[in-house]
C-alpha cells in the first residue's frame, strides 16, 4: 500500500509541476512583448536625455552593435541625425564591476568625442549609496570631458572624478562603463 500512495504522490506532483510550467510559459509569452516595449521606451527616453543636439531620425531604428576589444562583449550605438548627418551618438554600455553586480548606462557623445551626459537604465546598487551615481552631483562631472586613461579615474585612484561618498566601487563601475562606451565611440568615429 505504501508504494501505491508514493506513486500517486509522485504522479500528482508531476502533474502540478507540468501545469505550473505551462502556466509560467504562457504568462512569459503574453508579457514578453509589453516588457520589451517598456524597456525600449526607457532606452529611447534615456537617449533623448543624453543627446543635446537636435535630431530628426529615430536613433533606436538605426542602432548598431560595436564589438569591444579582446572579445569583451559589445555595446550598442544609436546615431542621432539631423538632415541625414550624424550630429551626436548615444551608446548603451555596462559594467560588471558595480557593487550590486551589473550596471547599464546610456552615454551621450558629441561628434568630437566629448561626453554630453549619461543616464543609468539598469542597476542593482544599494539605495541611498551606490544609487547616487544617478544623481546630478556625480553625473554632471562627466559632461564636457573626453576620457583619457590616465586621468579618467576616481580621485582615490589618481584621477579627476570625485567618487560618491561610501560608493567608490559604484563610481568606478560607472567610469568603467563610460570608458567602454568611449572606446567604442572612438572605433566608430574612425569609420565615419
Amino acid at each position: 500500500m505504501k508504494s501505491n500512495s508514493l506513486i500517486r504522490l509522485i504522479f500528482v506532483m508531476l502533474i502540478v509541476a507540468c501545469g505550473s510550467a505551462a502556466i509560467l510559459g504562457f504568462v512569459y509569452d503574453i508579457t514578453k512583448e509589453p516588457i520589451k516595449r517598456a524597456n525600449d521606451a526607457k532606452e529611447l527616453a534615456a537617449i533623448s536625455e543624453v543627446i543635446y543636439e537636435e535630431f530628426d531620425n529615430n536613433p533606436f531604428q538605426e542602432r548598431t552593435q560595436i564589438p569591444l576589444k579582446k572579445n569583451k562583449g559589445q555595446v550598442t550605438l544609436y546615431p542621432a541625425r539631423k538632415d541625414g548627418k550624424i550630429r551626436a551618438v548615444a551608446i548603451k554600455t555596462s559594467s560588471n564591476k558595480a557593487f550590486g553586480g551589473s550596471i547599464e548606462l546610456i552615454v551621450g557623445f558629441f561628434l568630437d568625442g566629448t561626453i554630453s551626459g549619461y543616464k543609468v537604465i539598469s542597476s542593482k546598487e544599494t539605495p541611498g549609496l551606490g544609487s547616487k551615481v544617478s544623481e546630478p552631483k556625480f553625473s554632471e562631472q562627466f559632461i564636457g570631458i573626453k576620457p583619457k586613461r590616465k586621468t579618467f579615474k576616481v580621485k582615490q585612484d589618481g584621477g579627476e572624478i570625485d567618487a560618491v561618498t561610501a560608493a567608490t566601487i559604484s563610481s568606478r563601475a560607472v567610469i568603467d562603463a563610460i570608458q567602454k562606451a568611449y572606446d567604442a565611440y572612438h572605433k566608430f568615429s574612425t569609420r565615419m
